[in-house]
């Protein structure tokens, strides 16, 4: 028999930034809006607050070590507090805490859940031997259908088991309407930018993989061939302690002569704002990017997206010529390409004022009818549905039926 209010446990190295911080969240909340209890096991940081905010429970936990004898030890602890806290269902997003709540579920006889969240290098047998753990779950949840095809084809994970489930995005928290000429005035001047110089964004953290390299270089192609003007790159983003990395692109920045037209702010709490103040939003990930959530939050502001054509983001941006010029929502182009790079970059800065706010409305639309939180959240509550035999997804969605305006 199901439990009258389910007690969700879901394990996470630290709450500071990315994808799967914000998901576990914003599924933390949606646990608490359906009636349930969500735990979240983690080593904390910055998203803390925001999570007790949602309504879940923090439980500190040292989720973040890959020592075996830790890890070992850890599913000794999570099984203590799978007993002390009643938890029916455990949900892991990282792989070393993976196999420590692996472990403890299999030990007490609860349903464990995965969401493979990246598309993890396999470099030998070892490497994806651990790996293996995010397809273990009884239920793996796949945020894209790439990351579905990649847990297939490495590990035959029966689809039976398989769920894809987008990264969604919040339409009410991304909501061009919601930013304020004034908010991103405050940017720009933070920026020491001024109001009609062009922005060109890539919010991402701070680590090689994600083409910080292609983009200054891409900027550099375009400075020397003057079509550069008074545009500023953003590199937005957490270094995450890769300090030596960021000094590597303080001297690629400098090495390029961009030091006029490239800032690099740091983690950024405002990113509507950022979105509303870019021009063009850049995603150029040099290796797959299992789902790619930045691609998706400039679409639903609005904001037209060049994105490299490996992994998720063709899936979230469309583009030609796999839809019509009329109906696309943004650009893609080969990894680790700075001309093809520069060259969409030049076709965003140059396009007409009433031409890029069309596409932004279809990249707004297009983001909505595929891509919401709402769906995210429901969905990820029907597969605890599934195997508790439990009414999550529906006291969810009556909840907001019943709090709709």
């Amino acid at each position: 028999m199901a439990a009258a209010r389910p007690t969700i446990l879901q394990i996470i190295p630290e709450l500071e930034t990315g994808g799967a911080e914000l998901s576990t969240i914003e599924i933390a909340g949606a646990i608490a809006s359906a009636g349930g209890r969500a735990l979240v096991l983690s080593e904390g940081g910055r998203l803390v607050c925001r999570m007790i905010a949602a309504g879940g429970e923090f439980i500190p936990f040292p989720a973040a070590t890959k020592n075996p004898a830790r890890m070992l030890w850890n599913a000794r602890e999570i099984s203590r507090i799978i007993d002390s806290e009643h938890v029916d269902l455990v949900h892991a997003r990282s792989r070393a805490p993976a196999w420590s709540a692996l472990i403890a579920a299999r030990r007490k006889g609860v349903p464990f859940v995965t969401t493979y969240h990246g598309a993890y290098n396999e470099s030998g047998r070892i490497k994806s031997a651990y790996n293996s753990v995010m397809a273990r779950g009884d239920a793996v949840i796949a945020n894209s259908n790439y990351t579905a095809d990649l847990v297939q084809s490495r590990y035959g994970t029966p689809t039976e088991r398989l769920r894809v489930i987008y990264r969604g995005v919040d339409g009410v928290q991304f909501d061009p309407a919601k930013v304020s000429d004034r908010d991103v005035a405050a940017l720009r001047e933070a920026w020491g930018l001024t109001a009609h110089q062009k922005i060109i964004l890539q919010a991402a953290r701070l680590t090689a993989w994600k083409g910080h390299s292609v983009v200054i270089a891409a900027a550099k192609l375009l400075k020397d061939a003057n079509s550069l003007g008074d545009a500023v790159l953003v590199l937005a983003g957490d270094a995450q302690g890769r300090d030596s990395y960021r000094r590597q692109l303080e001297t690629e920045i400098e090495d390029a002569g961009l030091l006029e037209h490239v800032r690099l702010p740091g983690h950024l709490d405002t990113m509507p704002v950022a979105y509303q103040a870019a021009h063009v939003a850049v995603v150029a990930s040099i290796e797959p990017e299992a789902f790619g959530r930045t691609a998706t939050e400039a679409q639903v502001m609005g904001c037209p997206v060049i994105a490299t054509n490996i992994g998720a983001p063709p899936e979230t941006v469309r583009a030609t010529p796999m839809v019509t010029a009329e109906n696309r929502t943004g650009w893609l182009v080969p990894p680790a390409d700075p001309r093809a790079l520069a060259t969409a970059i030049r076709d965003a800065l140059t396009m007409s004022d009433g031409v890029r706010q069309e596409l932004g409305r279809q990249a707004r639309t297009h983001v909505l009818q595929s891509f919401t939180l709402e769906a995210m959240r429901s969905q990820t509550l029907a597969v605890y549905d599934t195997l508790l035999n439990s009414s999550l997804e529906q006291q969810y969605n009556r909840g907001k039926r019943e709090t709709s305006p």
